[in-house]
């Protein structure tokens, strides 16, 4: 009885969803009153302010004011390989569906009464956006409408480009990360400008269950859920079959390592200064204030706890700081 139940129960929701895109793909005057009347929830959300080098290395990052680390990315500071991978994954027919992929759904719907339960997810990109922007849940059928109501507005109103950069914005990756980004920072150390197979493969299975996923607390789960998805990219031949070999072998992250933290005293100095500021830009060198700051630490431990330390490193010709560093 539980499973006739259940099929029956997959039947019905089945149904509803092949009726609800029977009235999306007929369209008609009142379905685009329906979308044009829709409510977007604030799509501007708080990000991240950044201190950078004089070369646009980053120094410091704060988190937003509920202490989430959300980095503002840019497309062209994110790996295209990833991008391509994402969307081969996740999405794709992302950039010919207007916010809802029917064949996807469908296609869910199908999987999922033939096996008696979920086996794949029909929602695209946009979908999965119109759920973070709005906090929504995944399950019950009136948020499931509302989604789909709300990415079909969303594709009306902004570009591709746009609701692509928005859900590298809010994708939650674990803990207090949100956005690629950040993600890429504190699981590799690195920005996602360029990642391995490995690295890519992990932070597109991450958003989609992030903490039962996260490779510090569940490696096992994050090693299969990474698995998944080169075999996907293998299958896409996005991957090679040596790359696929060389990636089960990467070792997950173990911690989340800390964002940079370079010329601490200076970067609050002048977030104080310029409050709000999402990006704040120094004279100074990244790679020189590294290892000054290294320099003076050592130097004043050796000198004893009530000794304190400072150095300066000055371009002679142009008067610019370069290292600023207080112990």
């Amino acid at each position: 009885m539980p499973q006739i139940r259940a099929a029956c129960g997959l039947w019905h929701r089945g149904f509803a969803l092949a009726l609800l895109l029977a009235v999306v793909l007929a369209g008609g005057q009142r379905f685009d009153q329906w979308v044009e009347g829709t409510v977007l929830p604030v799509t501007l959300a708080e990000t991240s302010t950044e201190v950078l080098d004089r070369n646009g290395a980053l120094l410091r990052v704060y988190p937003v004011e509920d202490g989430i680390w959300r980095m503002a990315p840019q497309l062209d500071q994110v790996d295209p390989s990833f991008i391509a991978m994402l969307l081969a994954y996740e999405d794709k027919r992302f950039y010919s569906h207007p916010g809802v992929d029917p064949l996807a759904m469908l296609r869910a719907v199908g999987q999922a009464l033939w096996n008696g339960r979920a086996v794949s997810g029909g929602s695209t990109l946009t979908m999965q956006l119109a759920r973070l922007l709005e906090d929504g849940t995944t399950g019950a059928w009136a948020g499931k409408l509302r989604q789909i109501r709300l990415a079909l507005a969303l594709e009306r109103r902004l570009s591709k480009q746009q609701i692509l950069t928005l859900y590298l914005t809010h994708a939650p990756y674990g803990g207090n990360l949100e956005g690629i980004r950040s993600a890429s920072y504190a699981w590799f150390g690195k920005g996602p400008k360029r990642l391995t197979p490995a690295q890519a493969a992990l932070l597109i299975a991450l958003p989609q269950s992030p903490e039962r996923r996260r490779p510090d607390r569940a490696p096992t789960a994050a090693r299969a859920a990474r698995e998944r998805v080169l075999v996907r990219l293998e299958q896409a031949q996005l991957v090679t079959a040596s790359d696929v070999v060389v990636a089960r072998h990467a070792t997950l992250p173990r911690a989340m390592q800390g964002f940079p933290r370079l010329a601490p005293h200076l970067s609050d100095r002048l977030l104080a200064a310029q409050p709000g500021t999402p990006r704040l830009r120094l004279t100074l060198d990244a790679e020189l204030q590294g290892k000054m700051e290294a320099l003076v630490a050592g130097a004043a431990r050796g000198a004893g706890p009530k000794v304190s330390a400072a150095l300066l490193a000055v371009d002679h010709h142009s008067g610019e700081i370069l290292a600023s560093v207080g112990s």
